[in-house]
């Protein structure tokens, strides 16, 4: 039996990991691996970036992990890493656990072989449904792409600067500060919480 995002939402905290990696695929639940520390270290430095654009900007916001409603009918879900919002009431879109409304850009995680196998589809996915810009950060490969609707991949690497996006006028980040370990991580006992 096929499952609305509704039911899906009803549900998601029973699956493996508490749900945490699922998403609702044509009304079937799926569930990835869970990523490694690197996907965090990611999202961690990704915020700070984030934080860094909305007080320069004071314009436009991103959402962490928020449900994109993508297609109805069977119903499907993507919970990107995040998604900037240019439009409407600034942090419209925070308290939700899914929007239908269409981010501006959107951050996906080639963080495990899951994800990786299947990213080529869901950029493909966001584009056609709106988003006008898909950032495919790869933590193992060190490796930023950046996706606009029929335009070839803007390519980056450790030495470049991911700026000058249309779709986000002013965020700028170092690609190398994306994947940097934090410096309290490194401290002795850091790890081990002592």
């Amino acid at each position: 039996m096929l499952m609305t995002v509704e039911e899906f939402l009803d549900e998601r905290y029973e699956l493996p990991e508490g749900g945490q990696w699922s998403e609702l695929e044509g009304g079937k639940a799926i569930c990835f691996q869970p990523p490694d520390l690197d996907h965090g270290t990611v999202v961690l430095n990704l915020s700070k970036g984030v934080s860094r654009w909305a007080v320069a900007e004071e314009r436009g916001y991103a959402c962490f992990d928020l449900g994109l409603v993508l297609r109805r009918d069977p119903d499907t879900v993507r919970f990107p890493a995040a998604s900037f919002f240019l439009t409407g009431d600034r942090f419209a879109e925070s308290d939700r656990d899914v929007t239908e409304t269409r981010p501006a850009a959107v951050v996906e995680l080639a963080s495990t072989a899951d994800r990786r196998k299947v990213m080529s589809s869901r950029v493909s996915e966001y584009l056609e449904q709106g988003v006008e810009a898909v950032i495919v950060v790869d933590p193992k490969h060190e490796t930023v792409s950046v996706w606009h609707s029929g335009a070839a991949a803007l390519e980056l690497g450790l030495g470049d600067r991911l700026e000058g996006l249309a779709t986000l006028p002013g965020f700028e980040i170092e690609v190398v500060e994306l994947f940097a370990v934090p410096e309290w991580w490194q401290r002795p006992g850091a790890r081990s919480g002592v």
